[in-house]
Formats: C-alpha cells, sequence, structure tokens
C-alpha cells in the first residue's frame, strides 16, 4: 500500500514541524504506541499544542 503523504499532510494537525513522521500515519501510529502515548490527531488544537501526547492527558 502506498502512503499518500500530501493527502495525510493536509489533514495532519501536529504542530512539531520537524517531526520526521508528519504525514505518515502508520509510523506515527507506531512511534506514539511504543511510548504508551496517542498521536496529535487524538487532541484538540489547545491540547495538542502542549506536546503532551500521553492517554493521561488525553482522557482529562
Amino acid at each position: 500500500m502506498l502512503c499518500q503523504i500530501q493527502k495525510n499532510l493536509k489533514k495532519c494537525n501536529c504542530t512539531y514541524e520537524f517531526c520526521p513522521r508528519k504525514g505518515r500515519c502508520c509510523l506515527c501510529v507506531a512511534y506514539h504506541q511504543k511510548r504508551h502515548e496517542l498521536p496529535a490527531c487524538y487532541f484538540d488544537a489547545k491540547k495538542e499544542k502542549t506536546y503532551d501526547r500521553s492517554l493521561e492527558n488525553y482522557l482529562v
């Protein structure tokens, strides 16, 4: 399956500009899963800007 990076970037709300996984959803999900976190797309704009991707932050 081909990654549709340009299409993904249009929906990606991650504000960490230097992220090498930006637009590569499968890599992003795998990275955050290993860290027991969620990707930026699970958070609203205010919480996303904190860069706190923890499950605790998501549930609050």
